[in-house]
């Protein structure tokens, strides 16, 4: 997290202020300001409609597992079920979605992103995928298809803003851990073990 790190537009930016400095204090402490959705986070229920569950209320066991990273990156803008099909995805799987967007290097927002369309949202739900993970701020795209990320919160948890630069495809153990806090979404820190 930086102050100068691209967020979606609307979200606020982070701030980190020393509130407190060595010699003139004991110790060093900052003030962090920022989104729920700020970097890599995940997205709750709540995040869509009022009276739903917030990130407290996810499952434990869709932070922690074997995982694939699927690569995605010949696709252009859209990403549908065909391109998904040639896939092994069963019930209860972590897939990540490694796409071109992991190559935009989070520098600026891009509003041409590659993004799910709903038959991919579909086929993923219709195969029981508990977490998905996606390497860009949103998963539908920018400005519609809310239908998308819809549909992907109500039947999973959702990882948005992965960054999967320099990751290869294939069979990883996935850690990603939100910070705990009932809200709509939840910054969260994901790592990758390949064994």
């Amino acid at each position: 997290m930086t102050e100068e790190m691209v967020v979606y537009p609307g979200n606020p930016k982070p701030s980190i202020r020393r509130y407190a400095s060595v010699p003139q204090d004991k110790v060093n402490e900052s003030i962090l300001t920022l989104g729920s959705h700020t970097g890599t986070h995940v997205d709750s229920r709540l995040h869509l409609r009022n009276g739903r569950e917030g990130t407290a209320s996810l499952s434990l066991e869709s932070f922690y597992g074997k995982c694939r990273v699927f690569d995605l990156a010949h696709v252009e803008e859209e990403i549908h079920r065909q391109d998904l099909e040639g896939f092994k995805i069963g019930k209860g799987d972590i897939v990540l979605l490694k796409t071109s967007n992991s190559m935009l290097g989070y520098m600026k927002f891009k509003e041409n992103f590659v993004h799910l369309k709903l038959d991919a949202a579909e086929y993923l739900v219709t195969a029981g995928v508990k977490t998905l993970g996606f390497d860009y701020l949103s998963v539908k795209k920018f400005g519609g298809d809310d239908e998308v990320h819809e549909l992907l919160i109500d039947n999973m948890t959702l990882f948005e803003g992965l960054n999967l630069t320099g990751v290869p495809e294939g069979e990883y153990t996935f850690l990603g851990l939100p910070l705990n806090i009932d809200t709509d979404g939840a910054p969260a820190r994901v790592i990758l073990v390949r064994e």
